[in-house]
């Protein structure tokens, strides 16, 4: 038995857990946040055997596509009088995937 944790934009959430529920595959989202941007992001905690493991992660890696987009920055305080925002160009989006090995599971 594996545990898959793989974090991803919200943005991106509902087409990944559509597609894995599609295919019969038990997944449970969690909020969570951070990264560069401190936006928010969803957590999927996927429990399932290790032959399934190729098919869960091709859906995630077609449902998530990195892209780019523009970011303004917030000044820092000592310096915001002085602050001209300029957007930059950021990459966003893809996905985190840890893959774990389970010691015991247990469904009631």
């Amino acid at each position: 038995m594996k545990m898959i944790i793989a974090i991803m934009q919200t943005d991106d959430v509902e087409d990944v857990m559509n597609a894995l529920l599609e295919k019969g595959h038990r997944v449970t989202q969690i909020s969570t946040t951070g990264g560069f941007l401190r936006r928010g992001n969803a957590t999927l905690l996927i429990g399932t055997e290790e032959e399934k493991i190729p098919a869960i992660l091709a859906i995630i890696r077609a449902k998530c596509q990195t892209r780019t987009e523009m970011f303004v920055p917030l000044p820092s305080p000592e310096f915001a009088p002085y602050y001209i925002p300029e957007p930059v160009e950021v990459e966003v989006g893809g996905a985190i995937i840890f893959v774990l090995n389970v010691l015991q599971y247990h469904r009631f």
